[in-house]
């Protein structure tokens, strides 16, 4: 089982993030799972939307689920990168990151607004699955 990486298929931040990362990993060591999909309620009825919106989840090949910042680090060294993001994990700069990252995660459209001029992908989905299916 790979490391399922939940993510919000109507954020353009985040589709860029899960672009890259589909890039990156050649060894289909992730599962991509979005969350704003009509069946994904029927698939995994035993998560709550509500927390899945409120930041980015993962589950671990032994069915445990972190979220947040741990999620973006285990991904990202999924694919051989994380160590760019192992600051964000040290002591002292983790409790500021973590803060940072729930402002943005509760910010994520107005965000993706300002960096791209999107505040939701077109037509109310990214096209990441397009991708993931020509690798």
């Amino acid at each position: 089982m790979a490391f399922i990486l939940f993510y919000d298929g109507l954020c353009p931040l985040c589709e860029k993030e899960v672009s890259h990362l589909l890039k990156r990993d050649k060894e289909k060591r992730i599962q991509f799972e979005d969350i704003s999909l009509p069946d994904f309620p029927e698939r995994y009825p035993e998560l709550n939307l509500d927390d899945l919106n409120a930041r980015i989840h993962g589950q671990l090949e032994d069915g445990t689920m972190i979220t947040g910042l741990d999620v973006t680090h285990k991904a990202w060294s999924l694919v051989g990168v994380g160590w760019l993001y192992a600051p964000l994990r040290w002591p002292v700069i983790r409790w500021f990151a973590d803060h940072f990252y729930i402002f943005f995660a509760k910010h994520r459209y107005r965000i993706s607004y300002w960096l791209t001029g999107k505040e939701r992908c077109e037509g109310n989905r990214c096209d990441i699955s397009a991708r993931s299916s020509k690798k």
